[in-house]
């Protein structure tokens, strides 16, 4: 006769959905963040399996939750859109983000910079950009074999994977979709609406005049 003995239950593992961090540690930084998730959000507006996420905590390997880092945006080509408290990794087929995007804030450290480069480079980033809104410089890395490369020069680069492209002034970056529109910050995208808005009202109020004209003249201008 003989007797089976239950092992001690597996705790289940926790994968919190925030760090306690803030996304972002003044407006600038908060603008930009904000800007180019906005501006991804929109470049893949119609492909339904691209996932555009901006601060979303990125769990890698399943059963360590303490492997996880939080990129200020980030893509995956190959996933479908949709809600995610979290980006677990080994529930996504296995496909890391190949796109991730950092802004510095005068808050970050060297040695933070240094542990997030050496993940991404790690765990599968195709590309890899930072940039500095206070300084105006862009850094980026593109992926040769097991290694992050630095791109040697960033004004007039394109993405590989998002077809964007990046170029550099003196007072600011602009980034440029794969349709050649800039990505806007809400403040000019409101803008943008208000002056499409103030186009079609003059429009219509010129179709109005003229067909007021036309029918004073005896003609009906469905005719």
């Amino acid at each position: 006769m003989s007797t089976q003995t239950r092992g001690p239950s597996q705790k289940q593992i926790v994968y919190p959905d925030s760090d306690g961090q803030p996304m972002a540690e003044n407006t600038l930084q908060f603008e930009w963040i904000t800007t180019i998730k906005g501006g991804l959000d929109t470049v893949f507006r119609d492909d339904p399996n691209v996932f555009v996420a901006g601060d979303l905590l990125w769990y890698p390997v399943e059963g360590d939750n303490t492997i996880r880092t939080a990129p200020d945006a980030l893509v995956v080509i190959g996933r479908p859109k949709g809600y995610r408290g979290s980006y677990q990794q080994w529930q996504e087929a296995g496909i890391p983000p190949q796109v991730v995007f950092e802004v510095l804030s005068p808050g970050n450290r060297l040695g933070e910079m240094s542990r997030k480069f050496r993940f991404y480079e790690r765990y599968g980033v195709e590309e890899y950009y930072v940039y500095d809104p206070d300084r105006i410089e862009l850094t980026g890395w593109i992926r040769k074999g097991a290694e992050l490369d630095e791109i040697p020069a960033m004004d007039g680069w394109i993405s590989p994977r998002l077809a964007i492209r990046f170029e550099l002034a003196d007072d600011t970056m602009r980034i440029y979709g794969p349709d050649q529109r800039p990505f806007a910050t809400y403040l000019e995208l409101a803008e943008q609406r208000d002056e499409a808005a103030q186009q079609r009202d003059a429009e219509r109020l010129r179709a109005d005049r003229l067909t007021a004209q036309l029918r004073a003249l005896g003609i009906e201008p469905e005719r």
